[in-house]
């Protein structure tokens, strides 16, 4: 079965990431699965093995990479650090969101609120930024920058490892902003976010990258690879929209809900 990845989708500005042909390779490795001569048995009938792969990745059991530490509320000073903004060029992953008014966001894993906040102005007062995080001193942070700077459209949500709290189907995009490699629980994470997205919701996903040497200041638990990525998201229903290399550390991602997934489970 074929992955249902647009192979005219490839991805953008990549001369500081991967090589193009590079990135096409991985997407089909992953995304590619049986040939049409392994979906059918030798007597003909229909091979349901993906179908099961897909009830299997629901609780994360194909995902064997271990997770990092989550960073504690002491590293608030890093999330905030003076110039961080232009250091990571932040507003270019809210402007490849294309953001409308009124909006629903996810922030998961929101710490302080350093994209929460740029972000509540972007969906206007009709719009609502989801800011969530395990740690209840982050979300305390985050509601005094808030205060200060005068922002009302920002609910924080204290989530749990394997469960980040939000509306089934209410969510317009959801962003994860160098954390998902910290999640404890990844698949039932994923399982969560995915029965979140409304039905043209969108996740951006921000990791670290592990080739090459652009994310070499970061630890190798922190980074991820494109294939890494892959390998656990699409097996629990994403399908890739988008591989945007023009960050200059870190990988950004776009993803959607898989049709074939969304159909299996019997969804929308």
């Amino acid at each position: 079965m074929m992955c249902a990845v647009d192979l005219n989708l490839r991805p953008r500005e990549l001369s500081r990431g991967l090589p193009a042909l590079l990135c096409l390779a991985l997407l089909l490795v992953v995304c590619v699965g049986p040939t049409a001569a392994q979906e059918t048995s030798s007597d003909g009938s229909h091979d349901s093995s993906h179908e099961t792969n897909d009830s299997a990745a629901r609780d994360g059991s194909h995902i064997t990479r271990k997770p990092a530490h989550v960073m504690g509320v002491g590293g608030a000073p890093w999330l905030e650090r003076e110039g961080r903004a232009a250091e990571e060029q932040s507003a270019l992953v809210i402007k490849a969101m294309e953001l409308r008014d009124g909006d629903v966001v996810a922030d998961i894993g929101c710490g302080t609120g350093f994209f929460s906040r740029p972000m509540a102005r972007q969906v206007g007062p009709t719009g609502k930024i989801l800011a969530v995080d395990i740690q209840p001193g982050m979300l305390e942070l985050l509601g005094r920058l808030c205060e200060k700077e005068g922002i009302t459209n920002v609910e924080p949500i204290l989530g749990e490892t394997a469960d980040p709290k939000l509306p089934a189907g209410g969510v317009d995009w959801i962003l994860l902003v160098d954390v998902y490699h910290e999640f404890q629980e990844p698949g039932p994470m994923l399982a969560k976010m995915l029965e979140s997205l409304s039905p043209r919701g969108r996740v951006a996903l921000v990791e670290y990258r592990k080739e090459g040497t652009t994310g070499k200041h970061i630890k190798p638990e922190h980074t991820m690879t494109v294939r890494e990525v892959l390998s656990e998201w699409h097996p629990a229903g994403f399908e890739l929209v988008d591989l945007l290399e023009g960050l200059p550390s870190q990988h950004l991602f776009i993803f959607r809900r898989r049709p074939d997934y969304a159909r299996a489970e019997g969804r929308e």
